[in-house]
């Protein structure tokens, strides 16, 4: 039992001074260094915007009221399937102003999880084009050399923090990455989603 206990800690000891010497942590730090401050103007801006200029609980209410729900769920499926082109927040107010907030928000984070998926399989697809991928290889030289070197941890990473999970994705297909593990992992993005939530329902 001891034997098994040490070779356990040895494991963990080796995969964190792998991940040490490597980067990730490092990776880590930097990424959300340069993720949080735009967060913070953006919420600053929202609450201003909120305060002075325009009541966003009326603006999401007409939205829902105008538009109906399954068509803002595929654009936002469009958006998180090519690099995340709409920042998801805006849709997690829209589903605080629905009728069931929780069931629309785990439907947003379904939506997200789904997108992931396609853009897995748009990396797939793309490693078969020689030349698509031999410009997006150079374009995205960093996330493949990154998840080359991490791979599920960049895509734990890429789940939970303001990181683009889209293009995190088409980089695990690009490289095949195993797919079961990629599904695995993904499912963090609905604790993302669902942390997120507790901060904006609160705010709008």
């Amino acid at each position: 039992m001891n034997t098994v206990r040490k070779s356990e800690t040895n494991k963990l000891k080796r995969t964190h001074l792998y991940y040490k010497y490597t980067g990730f942590y490092s990776f880590v730090g930097q990424s959300l260094k340069k993720a949080i401050p735009p967060i913070l103007v953006v919420v600053g801006i929202l609450i201003l915007l909120n305060a002075y200029v325009v009541d966003f609980g009326q603006l999401f209410t007409y939205v829902t009221e105008r538009y109906a729900p399954i068509n803002v769920l595929l654009v936002f499926l469009a958006s998180e399937s090519l690099l995340g082109l709409v920042p998801p927040e805006i849709f997690i107010a829209w589903s605080n102003k629905m009728p069931e907030p929780i069931l629309y928000l785990s439907l947003l984070a379904l939506m997200s999880y789904l997108g992931g998926i396609i853009s897995y399989f748009i990396g797939k697809w793309i490693f078969t084009i020689p030349r698509v991928y031999a410009y997006l290889e150079g374009s995205m030289k960093k996330h493949l050399k990154h998840i080359r070197k991490w791979g599920g941890f960049l895509i734990v990473v890429g789940a939970l923090l303001p990181i683009p999970y889209s293009m995190t994705s088409m980089a695990a297909g690009m490289i095949h990455y195993k797919f079961s593990k990629f599904l695995l992992f993904g499912l963090l993005r609905f604790v993302r989603f669902y942390l997120y939530a507790i901060a904006i329902f609160n705010l709008i």
